[in-house]
């Protein structure tokens, strides 16, 4: 998704927990094309610590006095019985998978009110945030995910007015994936925590997606493509929930 927004021109901050970004983004990378006009940065923090994730936005914001777009995909998952969930594990995966997104919103939201950017953001829930996966046992990821999508709704409400100094404006939306063929998903499989044949036959197009695939979805919820659309969850499953 980030490969998408730098070749359609965008200055793109990818942030994430690790000292230093693994091989993935290094890939990505090396694919910029100059030309486009597009470029990828890096930056670590922890997306629960809300005075680090400020000051580093903060910094990312001041350089063109602008902010234009977010996307929130920050998110762990944990497969443990409802229960035996330990109450420091419901804590720990909360502070990512909700607080994290609500406090990257936040800290984009404010710099996009003090340069007037109108910006956009795509919250990454997940069609788990809708149903309960078959055969995988994932009570507390699926209610984070629950979350997001409600949580869009609320900022959408009180971020979409245009302010009379010109401030707001900012549009914000969900973006709900099926099931993705992640290193995450593959550890979920070899541990047998999920089946992928159950998975794959849970699809009306009868696989798995790849992340790919959601790549012109993230170009789309923050460009000008989406200008009318708002509080809502943008669904990308393979026809998993339609049955």
């Amino acid at each position: 998704m980030a490969e998408g927004l730098v070749e359609a021109g965008g200055r793109v901050h990818c942030l994430d927990i690790l000292a230093e970004p693994d091989t993935a983004f290094a890939r990505a990378k090396e694919r910029v094309v100059p030309e486009y006009g597009g470029s990828m940065h890096y930056h670590q923090v922890d997306v629960s610590d809300s005075e680090k994730l400020d000051r580093v936005i903060a910094d990312i914001a001041v350089e063109r006095e602008r902010l234009d777009g977010l996307i929130a995909a920050a998110g762990i998952q944990q497969c443990t019985s409802a229960l035996e969930y330990p109450q420091v594990d419901i804590a720990r995966m909360l502070a990512t998978n909700y607080t994290g997104v609500f406090l990257t919103a936040r800290s984009c939201a404010r710099q996009m009110y003090k340069y007037k950017s109108q910006g956009a953001m795509c919250l990454i829930a997940s069609m788990s945030g809708i149903i309960a996966n078959k055969g995988f046992i994932a009570p507390v990821y699926n209610s984070s995910k629950a979350a997001v999508i409600q949580l869009t709704r609320n900022l959408a409400m009180e971020w979409g007015r245009m302010q009379e100094d010109g401030s707001g404006g900012i549009r914000v939306n969900s973006l709900s994936p099926g099931h993705i063929l992640t290193p995450m998903v593959e550890e979920n499989f070899r541990r047998g925590e999920a089946n992928r044949a159950v998975w794959e036959e849970n699809s009306m197009l009868g696989r798995l997606s790849t992340p790919e695939e959601y790549k012109a979805a993230g170009l789309f919820l923050l460009s000008r493509a989406s200008s009318y659309m708002t509080g809502q969850n943008l669904v990308i499953d393979g026809g998993c929930t339609a049955w």
